[in-house]
């Protein structure tokens, strides 16, 4: 997700695909333990979305 499209989303919307973004870390994460992901820089690049999301979040408070 880039930085224009999570600046167009609302406050409401930021919170819930923070949430979601975590969810899917966190699956990917414990997938990766398990058995190791076919591309492991989905997590990094997960985890850069998670960060950008929650960077915007406190930036509106």
């Amino acid at each position: 997700m880039k930085q224009s499209e999570i600046k167009e989303l609302s406050v409401a919307d930021l919170q819930e695909k923070l949430d979601s973004l975590k969810k899917n870390y966190t699956d990917l994460k414990m997938a990766h333990a398990i058995s190791p992901l076919e591309n492991p820089l989905e997590l990094r690049a997960l985890r850069k979305t998670v960060a950008r999301v929650a960077t915007e979040l406190t930036n509106r408070q």
